[in-house]
C-alpha cells in the first residue's frame, strides 16, 4: 500500500510543480490527477496496482471533509453576517452548474449521435 501512496502523492507533486513551472491556473492536484489517469490508461497494471489503496481512500473520503466543518464553525460570525448571500451564491451556482451539465450533456449526445439510437 506504501508504493501505490507514494505513486499517487508524486503524480499529486508533479502536477503541482507542472502548476507552478508553467504559470497555470489549473491546481497542480488537477493536473497530476489528469496525469494519474491517462497513466492508468496507458499502463492497466498501474491502475491494478493502486486499486487497494485508492478504495481505502474512497472508503474513508469524509474525513477530507472534517477541516471544511472546523473551518464553518471557526468563522460562524461571519457566516451570521454574510449567510443569506452566501445562500444565494451556493444555490445559484448549483443551479447554474445543473443546467451546464444537461446543456454539455445533450451537445455530447447530438454530436455522438446518441439521440438517434433510441
Amino acid at each position: 500500500m506504501i508504493p501505490a501512496i507514494t505513486i499517487i502523492l508524486c503524480f499529486q507533486l508533479g502536477g503541482e510543480i507542472a502548476s507552478r513551472a508553467l504559470g497555470l491556473t489549473l491546481p497542480g492536484p488537477v493536473i497530476g490527477l489528469v496525469a494519474l489517469v491517462l497513466a492508468c490508461l496507458a499502463w492497466p497494471r498501474l491502475a491494478d496496482m493502486l486499486r487497494p489503496a485508492t478504495s481505502v481512500l474512497l472508503a474513508n473520503l469524509s474525513l477530507l471533509f472534517v477541516p471544511a466543518g472546523v473551518g464553518v464553525v471557526a468563522h460562524l460570525d461571519l457566516i451570521r453576517s454574510h449567510g443569506i448571500g452566501l445562500a444565494v451564491a451556493i444555490l445559484g451556482s448549483t443551479a447554474l452548474a445543473i443546467a451546464a451539465g444537461a446543456l454539455v450533456f445533450v451537445a455530447v449526445a447530438r454530436l455522438t449521435g446518441a439521440e438517434q439510437d433510441e
